[in-house]
């Protein structure tokens, strides 16, 4: 019989029974906010009606950590459901993944068992923190409870001993799921991938293939990664093939991972083609190929990109202003720098720890060192990095002593950013530049004995260059000779250039043999070679050299320069005319040429 409708509301005989707990609950899958979920929850503790684990959901959706943490402590006792909440939230919504173990221990100790819904959200907490141990004792207990063959498990597992470095272990998971899904797969594939294995990732997604599973989008972008990592060009190209063929929409995900694997390999013709073809670029597509360029040194086409997006009207990330800075620092376009600077402080971008950082780089390498101190004093939270940048940029510019005065200083007051590889190149090349060679030495000493860093080519360089410098030659070839690794073309070039300097022929002859054999094009090599034996008056070894160099096809290649005008940059070559600037550009070089000589210089013309 049809419900009869009288004034708009049912017979009292024909209408629908609802409770008051059955109402609100509706209401509150209605909610679209905090606000209004409060005025739900306050009309439910008025009807004395407590459905707190549907309001954390809720709250969790909303992302409101402080209001459902108060919500939690009032829950009298709290079920296992309560909890599994909470640690999904902590690790997914707020991400305080030391307050996602904390609820885990606490749900263990007050008598429930984890089950298969905690797990997972714990190793992603362990995960994030690196917190081995715990994951490995979490791991046990999943054993003991019989959850390992729990897909969602098993991947999280995966994940975590990835993220902890204990591929391994990620690898004994993988291989123990009876039952592989695509998700498995990716996780063992990513987890390769972002951990630097990335010929391991590359094998794997073979053998994916191989089983009969085809790619989705987390596969392409972990693969397409590990193919840039490797160079592997050929077998991105091969990627992009299976994008086309599955036919993938070309989202930003996958446009991304491939222009970053392109540029990566090289080929920023077919990077941009991607790009072009991409109907909708947003801020991860542009910074992909900002990045790319400003990374490959074609800073002039990083920066030409980051106008163009300003135009597309995508407005700039974190990211951005990182990748455009670092282009302003390879060519010093402190002008534009300084614009970037401007657009971070009214983006609210300036204390980001990642852009102070390129912000202080930028400016050192554009001579501009109170600007760089100015933003470094100025970051309330410092990373190893900033610190680096910092010290780099004192040591860089021939603040000796105030580089390794922020050196000590970063000891004392650092925190959790201790001294890395590339803390003690800046410090090292500070000795170098102040001619301090019993620091430096000492230094050198202190990087395995303090700090259990073994010393990379870099920091041999690095004291070679300061006990050449200090005449010691003899003592910079027995240091050469006691390198755990073979000296690179840039530490025998620094030793040739002082054995000239000093005219000491016994090392050079040394050098010579050894860096010609390891780098037979570098034109530098063969005329300081012939140089040398100039000054000593061994013409015919002298012309031999030079013979040499002509026989093998050497070239010496131009110099090259930047000057930026009017918010735009020039470059120029040595022994090329300058046609729209030439009167311009030969006055402001006769300037110069004056104020060298006023400062004492005098060109060397007696091998020219």
């Amino acid at each position: 019989m049809p419900w009869r409708v009288r004034n708009g509301q049912l017979p009292a005989s024909e209408k629908i029974h609802v409770s008051p707990a059955e109402t609100f609950l509706n209401l509150l899958k209605q909610c679209i906010s905090t606000k209004t979920l409060q005025q739900v929850h306050t009309q439910m503790l008025l009807n004395s009606i407590h459905k707190p684990n549907f309001l954390l959901s809720k709250l969790v959706d909303f992302q409101d950590f402080n209001y459902a943490s108060l919500l939690f402590s009032h829950i009298p006792e709290p079920n296992d459901y309560a909890y599994n909440i909470m640690i999904r939230g902590l690790t997914t919504a707020w991400q305080k993944f030391h307050l996602a173990l904390k609820f885990y221990y606490r749900m263990k100790f007050s008598g429930l068992k984890p089950n298969n819904f905690t797990y997972p959200f714990v190793f992603i907490a362990c995960g994030n923190l690196l917190a081995l141990g715990h994951g490995q004792v979490a791991h046990s207990m999943v054993l003991k409870n019989g959850l390992d063959d729990d897909g969602h498990v098993s991947h999280s597992l995966i994940t975590m001993y990835a993220k902890c470095g204990k591929l391994n272990y990620a690898r004994q998971v993988f291989d123990e799921i009876r039952v592989r899904d695509l998700v498995s797969w990716n996780s063992m594939i990513s987890g390769y991938s972002k951990m630097g294995f990335a010929g391991e990732a590359v094998k794997m997604f073979g053998m994916m293939r191989d089983e009969g599973f085809e790619p989705d989008e987390m596969t392409i972008v972990s693969v397409l990664g590990a193919c840039g990592d490797l160079g592997d060009l050929q077998m991105g190209k091969s990627v992009e093939e299976c994008v086309v063929n599955n036919e993938m929409e070309m989202n930003s995900y996958i446009g991304s991972a491939l222009i970053d694997m392109y540029a990566k390999c090289g080929d920023f013709s077919s990077a941009r083609g991607v790009f072009d073809q991409m109907i909708n670029k947003d801020v991860v597509t542009w910074n992909a190929m900002i990045t790319g360029h400003a990374q490959n040194g074609l800073a002039d086409e990083a920066i030409l990109l980051f106008n163009a997006m300003k135009v597309a009207g995508v407005m700039p990330d974190k990211i951005t202003l990182t990748g455009v800075l670092s282009a302003c620092a390879s060519i010093g376009a402190l002008d534009l720098g300084k614009s970037v600077d401007a657009y971070a402080s009214e983006r609210g971008l300036q204390h980001d720890i990642y852009v102070a950082t390129a912000l202080i780089d930028m400016y050192a390498k554009c001579g501009s060192m109170d600007h760089a101190l100015r933003i470094f004093e100025a970051m309330p939270q410092r990373n190893e990095v900033s610190w680096n940048a910092m010290i780099s940029a004192l040591a860089f510019h021939g603040q000796a002593q105030e580089a390794l005065l922020l050196f000590k200083n970063m000891l004392v007051e650092g925190g959790a950013a201790r001294p890395n590889d590339i803390t003690f190149v800046a410090v090292l090349s500070a000795c170098v530049h102040a001619g301090l060679v019993d620091e430096g030495r000492r230094l050198f000493n202190l990087m395995s004995s303090s700090f259990g860093l073994v010393p990379k080519i870099e920091h041999y360089s690095c004291m070679v260059d300061l006990l050449a410098r200090a005449g010691q030659l003899y003592e910079a070839w027995a240091f050469i000779q006691k390198m755990s690794t073979r000296p690179d073309p840039v530490i025998l070039g620094t030793l040739l250039g002082a054995c000239q300097k000093l005219r000491n022929v016994d090392i050079g002859e040394k050098v010579m043999r050894l860096i010609l054999e390891i780098e037979p094009l570098n034109s530098g090599n063969y005329v300081i070679s012939s140089k040398l034996y100039a000054y000593l008056k061994r013409w015919d070894d002298s012309a031999r050299m030079r013979m040499l160099m002509r026989q093998k096809g050497v070239t010496k290649t131009p110099g090259c320069s930047w000057i930026e005008l009017n918010a735009e940059v020039h470059e120029f070559h040595a022994g090329l005319s300058f046609p729209l600037y030439s009167e311009e550009v030969y006055v402001v070089i006769e300037l110069l040429y004056d104020e060298m000589k006023m400062k004492g210089y005098t060109p060397n013309v007696d091998l020219l």
